[in-house]
């Protein structure tokens, strides 16, 4: 199983909305699925306005790493008012894979701004059904 835990990200987010750390607040953390089936385990991850060129994704070991950055495509002044919310910047999101997870089997494949990843579980980990015979 795929693991992944940030105890302090929710406190974190919330402080910078009620106090604007700087940059902080205006980081680009892209939002990211996690689900399995008896197969696989998949990790979709929003990047919209990413050229996929722009996406490194790589395992070492047993952490899956995705690297990437949004860049703001026009940063000229314009006259009278301006509000920027979109997040924009480099960002890094690591994965601990499991032990039932193939580090080899990696798929990635790239869609309307949506990176959608596909890692096999190996032979052994995938779950089979035992039928019980009465003696």
């Amino acid at each position: 199983m795929l693991g992944y835990w940030d105890p302090f990200a929710e406190l974190t987010a919330a402080q910078d909305r009620l106090f604007g750390n700087g940059s902080r607040s205006n980081a680009f953390r892209p939002a990211v699925d996690v689900y399995e089936d008896t197969e696989s385990v998949h990790i979709d991850v929003e990047l919209p306005g990413i050229k996929a060129e722009d996406i490194k994704v790589d395992v070492e070991g047993d952490v899956l790493t995705i690297r990437g950055e949004r860049k703001r495509e026009n940063s000229a002044k314009k006259d009278g008012y301006q509000r920027f919310e979109r997040a924009y910047g480099s960002f890094s999101r690591a994965f601990s894979l499991g032990q039932d997870v193939d580090p080899e089997s990696v798929n990635a494949k790239y869609e309307h701004g949506v990176l959608k990843l596909t890692l096999n579980k190996k032979a052994a980990s995938k779950r089979r059904e035992i039928s019980v015979k009465a003696a």
